[in-house]
């Protein structure tokens, strides 16, 4: 089955649900048996079928069965967020002792993730150069049990050799777990490349509207017991309509995402050619310094990337900003509206030095025209000049 046509009809079975083409909303808690003996063998077999509704509803699996055909895993685990999925993944295979290998360029959340809970909790978290691609293996310890990827790098877009840095991980029996996100299910296939889990924030594209925050965790067969264990054990589930609407937006993300890679490549391009921009960030761009990696293991680019500006004081920033009319600033992306956020508050690094001499911005450019957005932006610029005096 081609992709698009999998995406239109997976996790959909209209014969178990009276015809309805699309699996509707359990809202559910208690699950009844007909007998003793179907009460016994559901407390055996917690994960099978439906047994409460916080191990799973006929909602959250129709989207973890698409979802994990999507992505090319074994199964999937729902979510109330993607920092959700991150942090009950990063419990399941991490205990006092242990050393834990993540990327600089991680999601900021993450970081601090590891150097508060985990640390508490006797892991030792290694931030490692993005670029490293196989000389990771120099800093795998006899008692490293896990390395973080995150391709491109959160906020400042690194590229990471993923197959090159599973391939160390897994000589010496360490798991590799992705933040995809950036990625999604159709431009990058973590399990094709060496990862054992994969992890998504659905709040992003594969929600797409920007009203529902969720989770997504895919991984292998070997590794999905301990994970749902460890979820479950954490009272982690998703809401019954946030998995629906989930489902609602994997039925258009091809055509979405799309668009948002068409129109995130003009918008960029002409950034590039402005005299107000010293640099995108954009791995589907030529310039990129990780556009090789890009080009070899990605099988395309969302609307999301970084653009850092030319000198400019504050004010002048913020004339620029303030008046914009179809990019608002706003955290999150991945949704139909372009946005942009500074990104100087959200870059922390500590196996290396990133800077700017100038303002930096990470742009998420929606399904609008793209011509509109670029006139919002030119306007903004000749603020952000004017400012400059």
């Amino acid at each position: 089955m081609k992709r698009d046509t999998f995406i239109a009809h997976a996790g959909r079975h209209p014969a178990e649900q009276r015809g309805a083409v699309n699996p509707p909303v359990y809202r559910a808690s208690t699950i009844v048996q007909p007998s003793l003996d179907a009460l016994e063998h559901a407390r055996r077999t917690p994960f099978e079928g439906v047994r409460y509704g916080r191990l799973g509803t006929p909602t959250t699996q129709a989207l973890e069965e698409a979802v994990a055909g999507l992505e090319g895993g074994w199964r999937s685990i729902s979510m109330p967020s993607g920092l959700a999925a991150i942090t009950a993944t990063l419990l399941a295979f991490v205990e006092a002792g242990d050393h834990l290998l993540m990327t600089d360029g991680v999601y900021l959340p993450t970081r601090r993730f590891c150097d508060g809970a985990l640390a508490r909790l006797g892991v030792e978290t290694t931030y490692y150069d993005p670029t490293v691609g196989a000389g990771i293996a120099a800093l795998i310890r006899p008692n490293t049990r896990l390395v973080f990827v995150e391709s491109p790098s959160s906020m400042t877009f690194e590229m990471q050799d993923v197959p090159a840095i599973a391939a160390a991980a897994h000589a010496a029996d360490a798991v590799v777990v992705m933040d995809n996100t950036w990625g999604t299910p159709l431009f990058f296939k973590p399990f094709e490349h060496g990862v054992d889990v994969s992890l998504q924030a659905a709040t992003k594209y594969l929600v797409g509207h920007s009203d529902a925050m969720l989770g997504l965790i895919t991984t292998t067969e070997p590794h999905w017991q301990r994970l749902k264990v460890t979820v479950t054990g954490l009272g982690q589930a998703p809401g019954s309509e946030e998995a629906w609407l989930g489902l609602r937006g994997l039925r258009t993300l091809s055509v979405r995402l799309e668009r948002h890679q068409r129109n995130g490549l003009e918008v960029a391009t002409w950034l590039e050619g402005r005299p107000e921009v010293a640099r995108v960030l954009h791995p589907a761009l030529p310039s990129h310094p990780g556009h090789h990696i890009w080009r070899r293991d990605f099988l395309g680019a969302p609307g999301l990337f970084g653009v850092e500006l030319k000198p400019a004081p504050k004010p002048a920033l913020a004339a620029m900003l303030d008046g914009l009319d179809l990019f608002a600033m706003g955290y999150s992306w991945g949704g139909f509206e372009s946005l942009v956020v500074p990104g100087d508050g959200s870059i922390t690094r500590t196996a290396g030095d990133w800077r700017t001499d100038g303002p930096y911005l990470r742009l998420h450019v929606g399904l609008e025209d793209p011509a509109d957005l670029i006139a919002d932006l030119e306007a903004g610029l000749a603020r952000l000049v004017k400012g400059c005096g």
